[in-house]
């Protein structure tokens, strides 16, 4: 899988941990991601550090929470949730022997001009330090994306339901290049096929090169940011080979 822009709200230091959702309302999304050596037989990458990070039910990123993610949305602060303003939705996992991290988080929402997406990172080399991964190297930044009927069955929900204004389908999208698995699509499976609000399970393979170093960082596209967001954020339409076929198995 090819490297695509890390986006304009990426922050360092996220904890290492499963569940990153501090109290965030939302649908319930278990993600599983599996990381594979794609130079090698796609052998598992066990050690690898994988971190993401995604925008809560209404479209606001921890760190930029004065950021409008666009159309009608309530004031952030509104929730009224204990999460931490600088760290939620955000975290790190390090691969078992068999190459899989698992995170706790919740269905993202979404904002303007983007679909929903997840932002993610995988790194090789480096440890665990103070709670958060130090050091190595960045081998995959890249994004992860749901279908659109899963998305609008979810985004009628509550708290979903309560940012409205005109959602990016996954046809539109400046990033998601149609390329399904090998551009980041997400499997997904209810828990309740006839209750979405149950939550989902979501999951996908990323094969990276752990030789390779790719940090996504002053890649074009992501986005224009919402007020709001840093003034050097990178804006701009995605270069035409944002995203290849997957290497995985």
């Amino acid at each position: 899988m090819s490297s695509v822009t890390e986006g304009p709200y990426y922050l360092d230091g996220a904890l290492v941990r499963k569940d990153i959702t501090e109290g965030k309302s939302g649908v319930p999304l278990t993600l599983s991601l599996t990381v594979v050596d794609a130079t090698d037989g796609c052998t598992p990458v066990k050690g690898a550090a994988v971190e993401i990070w995604h925008c809560d039910a209404w479209g606001y990123y921890s760190g930029y929470t004065t950021a409008g993610p666009g159309g009608s949305v309530p004031a952030e602060s509104e929730e009224g949730d204990s999460a931490d303003d600088n760290t939620y939705l955000r975290g790190y996992q390090i691969a078992n022997a068999h190459g899989v991290v698992r995170f706790e988080t919740i269905f993202p929402g979404w904002y303007v001009p983007r679909t929903c997406h997840i932002h993610v990172k995988a790194h090789t080399g480096g440890q665990k330090e103070d709670g958060t991964y130090e050091g190595g190297k960045v081998n995959y930044t890249g994004q992860l994306f749901f279908d659109d009927d899963t998305a609008e069955a979810i985004f009628a929900l509550e708290p979903y339901a309560k940012h409205t204004g005109t959602y990016t389908k996954l046809a539109d999208d400046m990033v998601y290049d149609g390329g399904g698995a090998s551009s980041g699509l997400l499997t997904l499976k209810a828990v309740h096929k006839k209750d979405p609000s149950k939550g989902y399970k979501g999951s996908l393979t990323l094969g990276i090169d752990p030789d390779a170093e790719n940090t996504g960082a002053g890649s074009a596209g992501g986005g224009t940011p919402p007020s709001g967001a840093p003034s050097d954020a990178p804006t701009g339409t995605p270069p035409s080979d944002s995203a290849s076929p997957s290497a995985s198995s």
